[in-house]
């Protein structure tokens, strides 16, 4: 496929200048408007052999530039004023396909004569069909909406000559594989390809042997994913303190345009709720809205009139903003991939950022996976106490009222102390009181409790460290015990079968179809409570899953709270889980065809002994 022509990110110092490139007085005038003055990495790679018409994959993360990558060359190789498809741009969202068709219209603001249209579902398919016909040489949409205008024959791409593949990672995970081949078979074979991918996953390149021709493969080395200008810290904490954690630290921090995220829909409603309670302006994206409330969300915190954006991965996905301060992962990412996709929406342009992954019990498993992937430590950070709150608070008061006094024009507020007095109150009373009410801080049920979660402090009482063989490295921690629902309740509800510990799983496997396990952790014949149902999964530690990514998966798809759900039993090659009969239907229809860590999963009811 690619024949050893794998190109990968040079140093700061080898950056080449705009100006310096080939490129049309349209293009160099964009991007100077645009305040480009070097081409990022993957810039600086990819477009020569774009440029040349050579079939090229970008490994790139969002945030690297890749758009310009390949938006730049696509926009000069159109004939301008030639109103029929020459080029196509997929991508797996309508959030990505909005913000590549509003870069594309930045570049091309100063090329005459090229035309940029975007479609998608959720909008009007009639208002996109008239655009289409209005002449557009550029078209960047979903796969689904593209089929779509396809087969009403309102998109013809017979004299398309090139066509992007954007963040094709995440479109094959989604399920359009047979959408996007089905798009590149209307497109004459005389054609450009060019594939962005996060990763080079086995269907990724199935999918560049059968349609790329000798193409150049342009990589982000990895060791240089992760943005140093981002400051990286986990919080072990308790699950039910998760919300108090939050705010202290976006209130220690002073942090005014945070994304938090989380890994289902029904949590982004729960935070969304809290935060707006505790009086921060936040707002929700996921799946259930519809188009134009994503829009309106999106632009309201890009704006800054909303500085609280809680969002899934998958709602997130293209979304681009500015001077995001920080990343709060609220709930540990269940794909190491998904972690450096949410950290890179801060720390961007040379500025700094930060990225707090909050984490309870056994998840630390996934925090020392994703570690690995990246190449990174994580340091631990401390939690702000209450205390630490309100002196930061405190300082922050000071400043502004030292600042409204050198101001001056107070004269008619001067009564209203007089007045207090008047009342029986002292000059100290009414300052202490004008504080608390500035400051918006009030002292709930955590004021003076120790947050951190119970796995840390049993490791210190123990003298363990990370490696230590103690249950929570295993899954079988059992989380706090204050019955919260992010602290599993049940003492060894992770736990793996000890007679197929260390071993080769020689029986039940998938290939001999679904069945119960023999014996429980005890040895004794395995019972499922009455009220649950067991269900087989055929993934297991083979595969690397950790019980995080059993619940996270089946809460996800399933919309069901993760906390219901009862023993996790997992084997080398599958896994048992107990589910609740009232549930159990939802998650073997929810859970059909669904993925665990990029691998598709069956789930049926386990056959019984």
């Amino acid at each position: 496929m690619c024949s050893g022509n794998v190109i990968k990110k040079q140093q700061m110092s080898n950056q080449i200048r705009f100006d310096s490139l080939p490129f049309s007085e349209g293009i160099l005038a964009a991007v100077n408007e645009m305040g480009f003055e070097f081409a990022s990495p993957i810039q600086s790679e990819a477009i020569p052999f774009i440029l040349e018409g050579r079939d090229v994959i970008g490994q790139a993360q969002t945030g690297t530039g890749k758009t310009a990558a390949f938006g730049i060359p696509m926009i000069e190789h159109v004939a301008p004023f030639e109103k029929y498809v020459q080029a196509i741009v997929l991508c797996p969202t309508r959030e990505l396909a909005l913000q590549v068709t509003e870069e594309l219209k930045k570049l091309s603001k100063f090329t005459k004569g090229v035309w940029v249209t975007t479609v998608y579902g959720g909008d009007s398919i009639e208002r996109q069909i008239k655009s289409l016909k209005a002449g557009a040489n550029i078209v960047v949409g979903t796969p689904g909406r593209v089929i779509d205008l396809i087969e009403r024959r309102a998109l013809k791409l017979g004299q398309a000559s090139m066509i992007v593949l954007d963040e094709a990672d995440e479109m094959l995970d989604m399920g359009f594989r047979e959408d996007i081949e089905s798009i590149l078979q209307e497109i004459p074979e005389e054609r450009q390809v060019v594939l962005f991918s996060a990763t080079m996953s086995k269907p990724i390149m199935a999918l560049t042997n059968r349609y790329l021709t000798n193409p150049k493969l342009v990589k982000v080395v990895k060791n240089e994913i992760t943005n140093v200008n981002i400051e990286q810290l986990y919080f072990d904490v308790k699950g039910r303190a998760k919300m108090e954690v939050t705010t202290r630290l976006i209130d220690f921090y002073n942090l005014k345009l945070v994304l938090i995220f989380c890994n289902q829909k029904k949590r982004v409603d729960e935070v969304v709720e809290e935060l707006v309670m505790r009086g921060y302006a936040a707002e929700g994206l996921h799946g259930d809205l519809r188009q134009s409330q994503r829009t309106q969300v999106m632009n309201r915190f890009r704006n800054g009139n909303v500085g609280f954006l809680v969002a899934t991965d998958v709602a997130a996905r293209g979304l681009d903003v500015e001077n995001v301060d920080a990343v709060i992962n609220y709930d540990i990412p269940l794909d190491e991939e998904y972690y450096v996709h949410r950290i890179g929406r801060t720390g961007r342009a040379g500025k700094f950022g930060k990225a707090f992954t909050l984490v309870v019990g056994s998840e630390r498993n996934r925090l020392r996976e994703i570690m690995n992937y990246t190449k990174v430590k994580i340091e631990k950070g401390v939690i702000p106490t209450f205390t630490d709150v309100v002196g930061v608070k405190k300082g922050m008061f000071i400043e502004r009222v030292a600042a409204t006094i050198q101001e001056g024009d107070l004269d008619v507020f001067n009564d209203a102390l007089t007045n207090l007095h008047h009342a029986g109150f002292t000059t100290e009373q009414i300052v202490a009181a004008l504080v608390k009410i500035s400051m918006g801080v009030q002292k709930n049920e955590f004021g003076d409790e120790n947050l951190e979660g119970e796995f840390e402090r049993q490791s210190r009482k123990y003298g363990r460290d990370d490696r230590g063989g103690d249950r929570g490295d295993r899954g079988g921690y059992r989380g706090d015990r204050g019955g919260d629902r992010d602290g599993r309740r049940g003492a060894g509800r992770f736990e793996r079968d000890s007679r197929y510990g260390g071993r080769d799983d020689r029986g039940g496997d998938r290939d001999r179809g679904p069945r119960g396990p023999r014996n429980d952790k005890e040895g004794k014949p395995y019972r499922s409570d009455e009220n649950m149902v067991r269900m087989f999964v055929n993934i297991g530690f083979n595969e690397k899953i950790s019980p995080s990514n059993i619940v996270g998966a089946f809460a996800g798809e399933s919309g069901i709270p993760g906390n219901v759900l009862g023993q996790i039993q997992i084997e080398n090659k599958h896994t048992y889980v107990d589910v609740p009969k009232e549930y159990a239907n939802v998650v073997l229809e929810k859970m059909a065809g669904a993925q665990i860590k990029g691998k598709r999963v069956l789930v049926e009811i386990a056959k019984p002994v």
